[in-house]
């Protein structure tokens, strides 16, 4: 098979796949089960906050714990002309590094859902505000 019928055969492909995928939509026919609207519970939101702040302060403990082991089997490797020890305190490095992006990932989740759960409350404060004065036209229209 040459180039170009290969390749145009993994375009059509393609073309089928991303005919016969669906994003962010119900079918036309109306299926689907949901109304479509967003619903935000913020006691899920709080909980799910707590939970990425509990997982945040263990990880921070238990993934620490072999933090000074491995530093000193690294330099008393390295003091001992052990080619690994070099390795070994690379690891001990990239494992601070991508503990350091976990913690902080963390963090974010737990601070973005305490913001959006406050956030939540002052628009729902607000909607209600602003549509007190319609119920009372009603009110007067019946």
């Amino acid at each position: 098979m040459s180039f170009e019928e290969e390749w145009a055969e993994l375009r059509s492909a393609a073309a089928a796949r991303r005919s016969a995928m669906q994003l962010n939509s119900v079918p036309a026919e109306g299926g689907g089960g949901g109304s479509g609207d967003l619903v935000v519970n913020r006691d899920q939101l709080g909980a799910i906050g707590n939970d990425a702040y509990d997982v945040r302060v263990r990880l921070s403990k238990e993934g620490d714990h072999a933090r000074p082991a491995t530093f000193e089997a690294a330099t008393a490797l390295t003091n001992g002309n052990f080619g690994c020890g070099s390795a070994l305190l690379k690891v001990h490095d990239r494992w601070n590094t991508h503990l350091r992006t976990l913690l902080d990932s963390c963090a974010h989740i737990s601070n973005h859902l305490d913001y959006t759960k406050a956030q939540h409350a002052k628009d729902e404060a607000k909607i209600v505000g602003d549509l007190a004065p319609i119920s009372k036209l009603t009110e007067y229209m019946k």
